[in-house]
């Protein structure tokens, strides 16, 4: 916290009974907010234990400039809006007040009147806590723990995420696992902490993937309604719970990604809607304020203050959270200004068009201060349309996202593979199409819960023909995905062939493990994670086309296609070869980078993953005959829906 100025900011109002301890927000602090550049905001505003004049209490302080008048309130003075009146703190909007005896796990709010006399108790935007719902009061939160992962994060500081290994496990934390004793009841992060921890280890993840863990006390949103922007999200413990989980996944080796939504908030009065009584947080006018589709109040990133508050929320989850990353939920949804919005229901641009320029000059900003501020951290859109430059640098005229989701690749690619073989033929296209555009951005490719939700079934049920073809197009897809150009993410349950659609309310599947073909799922996304992460021509230069050549990618009739992945100079490549017809084909020749001995270092039939074990005996000869314009080609066995991959033999390790 910024220290006290030494005298009152100008146009400081005194309220009965505050008496004249010096505010403990300084000016410094004021003047950032206004300017939109306060990049600590939470250490400045909300509720902080601190030590004024001898005694320890509490300083609360709450942005609300159309205020009439704040009090706060809470377990300490029975709740009752005239104990403590708050002073204002002149034109910055700030009221402030210390409160005596007050400490850390106190309940509090707001009691707000607006300019129109009405009275609302608003939980603080900038609480570190608050309670299990449906209670909706703010906590007052000491900060106390204490981190082991200082070694992980020093070398976070020198990482360049875009040239190492990322294959994200996305998690929901009230669903991934629940004690079976108590299946109602969700586990704490504490409690999931070593068991998730070990198991996304033992499956090679190099990154968990968490859903938003904000306070959100509407579980069907599955976090993506927040109304504590900087509080974990309470039904699943303490502030350092969450810590004691993230500290835990990097002991492990593993990084943590969380979910963050700075498009929108929901409606309850008592959180940030109509904070003040006036559109405070949010676009006055409706047809930029209000979103169609999710009932939702949009952010106003034109203002200043507005922009603070983001911004160091951002910082707040990498810097206090030692998260490192964030996959920024909706973008799309805040690029355009007709979104999900009909003619006349939308407000152009000064130069009349349908970008929404304050939120594209908010989101580079975004991403300058993560970068500077945080080295090593990713910033990933979640965007879905065809904007320019996503993943660009902000002075090459891009967003500046480390990352994009490649939703146009997850459709296709999806859709393809649901197909009958028999007429994958006729959609071949929607196989290949993504390598036209693979290198445009720096792309992550998601099969994400939003896939297997609403009726679009699992993953497993995607897939067409009888059981055993349905687990054999899964792994394909698992096993092209993973050679594909850029990083991974698998929503969990999609590793153990769930044949359920993913619900909130309930545990994955996991007895499903006890039969071999979904065993036989896991295996393979394990073996997949260990090979791709120890293949680093699969992940040095993902973002470019140096990284890839075809070798074979118009034999639409066999369902086969054939590509190379390069690394770095020197780094050996890896072949790909997918047959993604239920038909195996011997003798099937492929063109080689080089002459020589190529082994099979994977195949999803084989038979520990449940398929039919046909394939190459461990691997294959490349003779100097030029073939698929390369200049050695073997003959090879593929085996029915399914992917094998080839690396040039190490001397001495091949039979």
């Amino acid at each position: 916290m910024s220290p006290p100025s030494g005298r009152p900011p100008e146009g400081t109002e005194e309220p009965p009974g505050t008496g004249r301890i010096t505010p403990t927000i300084g000016e410094l602090d004021l003047h950032l907010l206004g300017e939109g550049r306060h990049l600590r905001l939470h250490d400045a505003l909300g509720a902080h234990v601190v030590t004024v004049d001898g005694e320890r209490g509490t300083s609360f302080s709450v942005w609300a400039p159309e205020a009439a008048a704040v009090s706060v309130v809470g377990d300490f003075d029975g709740w009752d809006p005239e104990a403590h009146p708050m002073r204002s703190l002149g034109p910055s909007g700030v009221w402030e007040l210390f409160v005596p005896g007050v400490g850390d796990g106190a309940a509090y709010k707001f009691a707000v009147r607006s300019q129109a006399g009405e009275v609302i108790q608003h939980a603080d935007p900038l609480a570190r806590r608050a309670e299990v719902p449906p209670a909706t009061a703010s906590i007052v939160h000491h900060p106390t723990y204490e981190w082991s992962d200082d070694g992980w994060v020093e070398r976070r500081r020198s990482s360049h995420p875009w040239t190492e290994p990322m294959s994200i496990y996305e998690v929901h934390l009230g669903s991934w696992r629940r004690d079976p004793d108590r299946p109602d009841a969700q586990l704490s992060y504490a409690e999931l902490a070593d068991e998730l921890a070990a198991y996304v280890t033992d499956m090679g993840f190099t990154h968990v993937e968490l859903l938003p863990v904000m306070q959100h006390p509407f579980s069907g949103s599955w976090g993506y309604q927040v109304t504590s922007f900087f509080a974990p999200a309470s039904v699943w413990g303490t502030p350092e719970d969450l810590q004691t989980l993230v500290d835990r996944l990097h002991a492990h080796g593993v990084g943590v990604l969380l979910d963050w939504v700075p498009a929108h908030f929901p409606r309850d009065e008592w959180a940030l809607a109509r904070f003040d009584g006036s559109a405070l947080y949010e676009h006055a006018d409706p047809r930029r304020g209000s979103h169609p589709d999710w009932g939702t109040l949009v952010f106003n990133h034109g203002r200043h203050e507005v922009l603070s508050f983001l911004l160091s929320n951002a910082l707040f989850w990498l810097q206090d959270v030692h998260a490192d990353g964030l996959r920024v939920d909706a973008v799309a949804s805040m690029l355009y200004l007709d979104y999900s919005r009909q003619p006349g229901e939308w407000v152009p641009n000064e130069h009349g068009g349908r970008e929404d320029l304050e939120a594209v000059a908010f989101l580079q900003e975004l991403n300058r201060v993560v970068h500077a501020e945080v080295p090593g951290t990713v910033s990933v859109a979640e965007e879905s349309t065809a904007w320019p430059g996503v993943s660009r640098p902000t002075d090459q005229g891009g967003l500046g996202f480390g990352f994009k989701w490649n939703m146009g690749w997850m459709h296709d690619t999806l859709g393809y593979f649901s197909r009958e073989p028999a007429h994958r033929k006729y959609h071949h296209g929607e196989l290949t199409f993504s390598l036209v555009y693979a290198f445009t951005e720096s792309f992550v490719l998601p099969l994400s819960h939003d896939e297997v939700v609403h009726g679009k079934r699992s993953l497993l049920e995607k897939m067409p023909g009888d059981r055993w073809q349905r687990f054999a197009n899964l792994r394909a897809l698992y096993g092209y995905m993973w050679a594909h150009p850029g990083k991974k993410l698998l929503f969990m349950g999609g590793e153990i062939a769930q044949e359920r659609e993913w619900s909130e309310q309930r545990s994955l599947d996991w007895h499903l493990l006890e039969d071999a073909a979904h065993g036989g799922v896991q295996s393979l996304v394990r073996d997949l994670n260990h090979t791709y992460r120890r293949t680093p021509a699969l992940w040095e230069v993902d973002s470019d086309p140096d990284g890839f050549s075809w070798i074979e990618a118009d034999d639409a009739d066999r369902n086969v296609v054939a590509f190379a992945r390069h690394g770095a100079d020197g780094t050996p490549p890896l072949v790909c070869v997918a047959n993604l017809s239920p038909v195996p084909r011997h003798d099937h020749r492929i063109g080689f980078p080089s002459a020589g001995r190529w082994d099979e270092v994977l195949n999803t039939d084989a038979g520990v993953y449940g398929g039919s074990n046909v394939g190459n005996l461990g691997g294959v000869v490349a003779e100097a005959v030029p073939s698929h314009g390369q200049p050695a080609s073997a003959e090879v066995v593929l085996p029915p829906l399914g992917v094998v991959w080839f690396t040039p033999a190490v001397p001495g390790t091949s039979g």
